[in-house]
C-alpha cells in the first residue's frame, strides 16, 4: 500500500476581520505537492487576503494554517518566507539598476542580504541554478542588461524568475499575466505549467483563457468563502458562478 503524502499547505477555518468586514469568512483550502492550484473570483472576493494570510502579511482572526504539517499562522512573514513560500505580487518589483542575473542572485541568497549576495564569492552551483532557470524563462540572452530596460512581459518572467530562484516549495503567483497581450500570456502559462510538481503553485487571475491554458484545478472565492472547487469544465458549468463571476469575466474582458 502506497501512503499519500500530506498536503504541503492546509488553511483550516481561516478567518480575517477587517474591523467588522470579513475579508474572508472559515476559509478551508488545501494545494498538495507539486500541485497547480488556480484562484479566481470577482474583485474583493478574498483571493489576494487569502495570499496574504498564507504568507503571514495579514494575522487570520480565527481559525489555522499548516505548511508541511506544522502551524505557521502567527509566524512573522520572514519566518514563513524561509520555510519555503514565496509569493509574487502583480506589480514587478524587481531592482532596476540592477541586471536581469544579479536580480536572481539577490533572491537565490536572500538570506545573506542583497548587497553581500553581489559582493562575495558566487558558488558556482548558484551560478549555474541562475544559468538554468533564465534559460527557462527564456530570458538567458537578457542576463547582463538592466532590469528596468526589460519590456512589460520580460519584467514578469523576471519576477517569476526570482520567486523560482529562492527554490521555495510553494509559489504564489498574483496576476502574472497582467497587462501582457495574448502571445506573452501563452508563453507564461507554459512557463507556470512547467513549474508544477517541482513546486506547488497557486496562481491567482481573472482571465478564464489564461486559466484554461493552466489546466489545473480552480478554487472559486465570492464575499471571502468558497464558492466553488473543481476542473476548468466543472467551473464553467456551474450557474452559481457564472451568475456571480464569470459573466461579469465576459463583460470586462469585452469592455
Amino acid at each position: 500500500m502506497v501512503l499519500r503524502p500530506p498536503p504541503l499547505l492546509r488553511v483550516e477555518g481561516v478567518s480575517v476581520d477587517f474591523d467588522g468586514f470579513l475579508a474572508l469568512d472559515n476559509v478551508n483550502f488545501v494545494v498538495e505537492p507539486g500541485e497547480l492550484r488556480i484562484l479566481i473570483g470577482p474583485n474583493g472576493a478574498g483571493k489576494s487576503t487569502l495570499c496574504d494570510t498564507i504568507i503571514g502579511r495579514v494575522r487570520a482572526t480565527a481559525g489555522q494554517i499548516l505548511f508541511k504539517d506544522e502551524a505557521i499562522t502567527d509566524l512573522p512573514e520572514h519566518e514563513i518566507v524561509r520555510r519555503g513560500i514565496c509569493r509574487k505580487f502583480q506589480a514587478p518589483g524587481v531592482l532596476p539598476n540592477l541586471s536581469v542575473a544579479e536580480n536572481l542572485l539577490v533572491s537565490a541568497r536572500r538570506d545573506r542580504g542583497w548587497w553581500q549576495s553581489l559582493t562575495s564569492r558566487v558558488p558556482p552551483d548558484e551560478t549555474a541554478r541562475v544559468a538554468d532557470i533564465l534559460e527557462r524563462v527564456g530570458l538567458a540572452d537578457r542576463a547582463t542588461v538592466a532590469a528596468g530596460s526589460l519590456a512589460h512581459g520580460e519584467m514578469q518572467w523576471l519576477e517569476i524568475a526570482m520567486v523560482m530562484a529562492t527554490n521555495a516549495d510553494l509559489l504564489l503567483l498574483d496576476e502574472p499575466t497582467a497587462g501582457m497581450g495574448r502571445n506573452d500570456t501563452a508563453r507564461t502559462a507554459a512557463l507556470i505549467r512547467s513549474l508544477a510538481g517541482r513546486h506547488a503553485v497557486v496562481v491567482i487571475d481573472h482571465d478564464m483563457s489564461f486559466v484554461e491554458a493552466l489546466d489545473g484545478p480552480v478554487t472559486v472565492l465570492h464575499q471571502g468563502r468558497i464558492l466553488r472547487e473543481g476542473s476548468v469544465a466543472d467551473i464553467r458549468a456551474d450557474k452559481e458562478v457564472e451568475a456571480v463571476y464569470l459573466g461579469r469575466a465576459k463583460d470586462a474582458a469585452h469592455a
